[in-house]
């Protein structure tokens, strides 16, 4: 066969946009979690698949919420409503404040009541007043009454809920008993005994102060009248005698001991005291006086008596000055008025001199008057000061006494009063809480609440259903759909073929255009057209992740397809350890032209498809990867691109061979095959990972063997694993490619890979 034809140009196509951005050369390295992919749509998906488990589990939910409704005994609730009402009497005025600060926070105060309801005081003192124990509904018989007593008392704690209010004093309270009039009976009966038990503990604590406060009264009256007649024989021994009660002092308390001014001593030293300050005062005043007097010269009172003669020698020496300027001081008249005015001159200054000494002697018999005076008190102040320390030294201990018995007055009338305004009322009081509303005997009971069980039964089940469902989901981590394809493997899917029903129907729904198996490749190569800016890729390397997957059927279905369009298709066996296609003849094939400088056309042989040629893989070397590692294999598929239209690889399994990355650099593009339900995601990942590291671009995948020929898909196990090679045998006939003279029948192996 003359393979040296001129191919044509193939028809360029424009990319379609759910193409782009595929995942080519130079991508990065996949990664799969399987958190990130579960949204919406993929849960649905999976309620979906997992439906009869869905149901099941819901079925289950609700069985147990009728069995268990069924199996509760009734339990009927009464309810109590209380009113929280504040203190009003305290034993003693610092309580009084403590009580007063605590009655303004309120929310403090019902906690605190709604903590004692819930006691176990009261419900002890409960069951004692209904007679609890010796009730069989509540307690058995065993045991002696205080046993009973206190299980009893336990019964009444347990079925006992105090609701605490949010807002406001009121307080709610439940019991709950399998018999409605009981659980009325005990929740009243716990209301009463709360009350009793508040203002019994109130009587009990004002009895205790009465009781308190009576014996220190009778103590402190004795000690009292003991201080008092200390006080009175001291006073008389050492003649120590108070003209007055004890001082004020500044908190407007009586002071101990009064102060020395209480004594006769004392308020004479305070008089004479007074005297000596009046004297010294009027010593001070007079001695200013006369100092004063010898320091200024004469007074106003002196001028006032000179003062005429003042005036006669004013007029005198007028004259004498008018007549000097027309005669001369030798004259008589001016001899005779200047003799006048020194005469007037000398009674002034003799005058002033007289009255002046008067008065100076005057002020000093007043000043030393007062000094007399005021040494006198003086001496008399010394003296009283010495009485007056003595009776200090002696009063020291008096102080003491009277101290003592201030305090024991004050101690004495205070205990009284307080033990006045104590009294059993008063100690009572207003009890903590008031009954608002009684229980009410229940007429229906709280549990079971059917309609609540179904619905915890319902969620419940369903829960665990999805729950379920999603973890057998994650566990089964497989590529089922085209949303995993894209999802998962970050891949367009092109096209999902359907699972033939019988061994043998391969091929013939290949054959009729009309098949499922044969729409759904069509639909595949038309994907294919648009996988590229150029095109559909001129060389094509098929392969998946493990053996069986439906490569070699696809390669065969896409090759076929475009060979039926008139195009010149060459199909590749590159499987050179486990082959798909054979022809009569081993003496041509792959492994020869690996060996050889032979040319292509002498080892591809034309089938019985028009327009399509094989190249089979001709014998098994021992060594396919150091084959395929050479640079021959791309010498003869650029000699194949050449020659042919489009050349479609088979190709081997990517995980655990070498063979199928070096085919996937010399050929440049690659298509991966999934088989739906049995292909794992880490698997295909690792694939795709070693084809992409070796620069090949990865146009797409196709989901083979699928249950579901929409998005929707079927469980098909999850079980996986790969082994190729010597020794482990596989369930797989080969497809007998022919040269179409020959009228042979075709034996598929396809059919078993689909």
């Amino acid at each position: 066969m003359n393979t040296n034809i001129t191919v044509p140009n193939e028809g360029q196509w424009p990319v379609s946009p759910y193409i782009q951005g595929t995942p080519g050369i130079g991508s990065g390295q996949r990664s799969y979690s399987a958190a990130a992919i579960l949204d919406f749509p993929t849960l649905l998906r999976i309620i979906h698949h997992w439906r009869w488990l869905v149901i099941s589990a819901v079925g289950l939910g609700l069985a147990a919420a009728i069995v268990s409704s069924l199996l509760t005994k009734p339990v009927y609730r009464a309810w109590v409503t209380l009113e929280a009402n504040p203190p009003a009497v305290a034993v003693s005025d610092e309580q009084t404040r403590e009580q007063d600060s605590q009655a303004t926070n309120t929310f403090d105060f019902v906690a605190t009541q709604v903590g004692l309801l819930g006691s176990h005081a009261v419900a002890e003192r409960t069951a004692q007043e209904l007679n609890l124990a010796n009730n069989p509904d509540v307690v058995g018989q065993e045991g002696g009454s205080s046993q009973r007593l206190q299980a009893a008392a336990g019964t009444v704690q347990g079925g006992l809920k105090v609701i605490a209010p949010e807002q406001g004093q009121l307080i709610r309270f439940s019991y709950d008993s399998t018999s409605p009039q009981l659980a009325a009976l005990v929740a009243n009966g716990v209301a009463d005994s709360f009350i009793n038990t508040a203002l019994q503990r109130r009587y009990e604590a004002s009895a205790y102060a009465r009781n308190f406060l009576e014996r220190q009264i009778s103590k402190t009256r004795g000690d009292l009248e003991k201080s008092e007649r200390s006080l009175v024989e001291y006073a008389q021994q050492q003649g120590i005698i108070n003209t007055g009660g004890g001082g004020v002092g500044p908190d407007g308390k009586s002071m101990a001991g009064g102060g020395d001014t209480n004594s006769l001593q004392g308020e004479s030293l305070v008089q004479l005291n007074s005297a000596l300050a009046a004297a010294t005062a009027r010593r001070v005043a007079a001695e200013g006086a006369y100092r004063q007097a010898l320091a200024t010269g004469p007074t106003s009172d002196v001028v006032a008596s000179v003062q005429p003669l003042r005036q006669q020698l004013a007029a005198l020496q007028s004259q004498y000055q008018q007549k000097r300027e027309f005669m001369k001081p030798e004259h008589p008249e001016m001899a005779s008025l200047q003799s006048q005015i020194n005469e007037l001159q000398r009674q002034i200054s003799t005058q002033s001199a007289q009255a002046s000494s008067g008065r100076i002697n005057g002020l000093l018999a007043d000043y030393r008057g007062a000094l007399s005076a005021e040494q006198a008190l003086q001496a008399r102040v010394g003296q009283l000061k010495g009485d007056v320390l003595n009776l200090r030294g002696r009063s020291i201990q008096y102080t003491i006494l009277q101290r003592e018995v201030d305090t024991n007055r004050s101690l004495y009338d205070a205990l009284l009063q307080r033990y006045k305004q104590i009294g059993v009322a008063g100690g009572v009081g207003m009890a903590p809480v008031s009954i608002v509303d009684r229980a009410q005997v229940p007429s229906s009971p709280v549990k079971p609440n059917v309609l609540l069980n179904l619905l915890l039964g319902l969620g419940l089940g369903l829960a665990a259903g999805i729950g379920a469902a999603v973890s057998l989901e994650f566990i089964n981590d497989t590529i089922k759909t085209r949303e995993d394809v894209r999802k998962k493997l970050s891949l367009p899917c092109l096209g999902t073929v359907p699972k033939t029903a019988a061994r043998d129907s391969f091929l013939e729904d290949l054959k009729n255009p009309t098949s499922m198996v044969s729409e759904a490749y069509s639909a595949i190569v038309a994907a294919l057209r648009f996988s590229t800016e150029a095109g559909m890729p001129k060389v094509l390397l098929v392969t998946s992740t493990r053996s069986g997957e439906g490569k070699s059927s696809s390669a065969l279905a896409i090759a076929q397809n475009f060979a039926r369009r008139e195009r010149r298709v060459l199909l590749i066996d590159s499987d050179l350890r486990k082959p798909a296609f054979k022809t009569t003849s081993d003496r041509v094939g792959l492994s020869k032209l690996l060996t050889a400088n032979d040319s292509l056309g002498d080892h591809v042989v034309e089938t019985q498809h028009r327009s399509l040629w094989l190249l089979p893989s001709g014998p098994l070397p021992p060594n396919p990867a150091d084959l395929l590692s050479t640079g021959r294999i791309r010498k003869i598929i650029a000699e194949a691109r050449e020659a042919f239209d489009l050349v479609v690889i088979d190709g081997p399994p990517t995980i655990g061979l070498a063979d199928a990355p070096l085919l996937a650099a010399a050929a440049g593009s690659a298509l991966f095959v999934i088989e739906s339900g049995k292909t794992r995601t880490r698997s295909a990942i690792e694939a795709l990972n070693r084809l992409e590291a070796t620069g090949t671009q990865i146009v797409g995948a196709v989901l083979s063997k699928s249950h579901d020929s929409g998005d929707g898909y079927g469980y098909v196990g999850y079980g996986y694993g790969y082994g190729y090679g010597v020794g482990r045998r596989v369930n797989r006939t080969e497809i007998l490619m022919i040269p179409k003279a020959e009228n042979v029948r075709d034996v598929t192996d396809a059919e078993a890979d689909a």
